[in-house]
């Protein structure tokens, strides 16, 4: 049985894979990068380390395995021991292990197990699709250019748009003004009566275009309010607003245990020694997850694995939960 097609599943949603008796495949995530000398960017992506030392059977593996074959719990066991009988006779006999979208494992001069990353695969879910790219130089001289042009083109327009409203502004007053001549004209020579009604006339619609101007100022101060309106202020029941609470999806792993009992067990202790214990429903793999804690980033999690690796566990793990 090729187990690392498994192992490959599991580094997708887990942080840590436990092989029993051979060691654990840790997954580490990181942000995006830029190389500023070649103008490349990369993904965010989870880089895969090995650790010989942790070799526990925590059952992610056995229950996956079990789960994907439609088999029993212990014919995995077995077959994951198998499989890792055939691995350390190949590393002891000088060969490498060729684990397909992980990585190789071989001895050291030192009879040390070293691990070579495969760097093809990123296990980082949420950056499916992702590929790493080369963008061209940008060159800020050109885009300045472009800006002083667009901005010439703009200065343009609204001196062409002034000189427009100047002009349709100042003809109402030249047909007034030509008009009263006229009519001064007339009235010099029809006579006086015909002179007082034609200034009554032309004061009438004189006044007409003033109020008419009024207007239209008026109409054009409602676009163009300099002052800003005064802010209303709300008044919010704080006893109506709902507390969220803080997603914590970074877990601390002390075990899985098949029994209850046992969970409970170890959940009691973890509490009387200071820890902010969770005990976790049965998962899918009918195990009983225990957790010294939970935390709301990545940041505090690693944090306090270390802390719990340096006094009480150096084999506690973390558990990142689908968001």
């Amino acid at each position: 049985m090729k187990i690392e097609v498994y192992i490959s599943q599991l580094l997708y949603r887990y942080q840590c894979v436990t092989v029993p008796g051979f060691g654990a495949f840790l997954t580490e995530t990181h942000s995006a990068q830029l190389n500023e000398s070649t103008n490349s960017f990369f993904p965010p992506k989870k880089t895969i380390s090995f650790n010989s030392r942790i070799k526990n059977n925590d059952g992610l593996l056995a229950n996956h395995i079990a789960q994907a074959e439609k088999t029993s719990y212990g014919f995995a066991v077995s077959a994951i021991a198998f499989e890792v009988l055939n691995w350390k006779k190949t590393l002891e006999e000088g060969g490498v292990i060729l684990l397909k979208n992980i990585g190789e494992l071989r001895l050291n001069a030192e009879s040390n197990v070293i691990f070579k990353p495969n760097d093809q695969t990123n296990y980082l879910a949420t950056s499916f699709g992702l590929s790493p790219f080369v963008s061209p130089m940008v060159k800020k001289e050109v885009f300045e250019k472009k800006i002083e042009k667009i901005a010439a083109k703009e200065k343009d327009a609204v001196l062409l748009y002034e000189n427009e409203e100047e002009t349709k502004s100042s003809s109402p007053f030249l047909r007034y003004a030509a008009i009263l001549v006229l009519g001064l004209g007339i009235t010099g020579s029809i006579g006086y009566p015909l002179y007082q009604n034609q200034i009554d006339n032309q004061t009438l619609v004189v006044e007409q275009a003033v109020q008419k101007k009024v207007q239209n100022k008026i109409q054009e101060a409602t676009f163009f309010i300099k002052s800003p309106l005064p802010a209303v202020t709300l008044s919010v029941d704080s006893a109506a607003v709902e507390t969220v609470e803080p997603t914590m999806p970074y877990h601390i792993m002390a075990g899985a245990f098949r029994s209850e009992q046992n969970a409970r067990k170890a959940y009691n202790q973890l509490i009387k020694d200071g820890f902010k214990a969770r005990m976790l429903k049965e998962n899918k793999h009918g195990l009983f997850p225990v957790l010294y804690g939970s935390y709301a980033t990545m940041k505090e999690a690693e944090q306090a694995q270390k802390e719990i690796q340096k006094g009480e566990n150096p084999q506690a793990w973390i558990l990142v939960e689908n968001l």
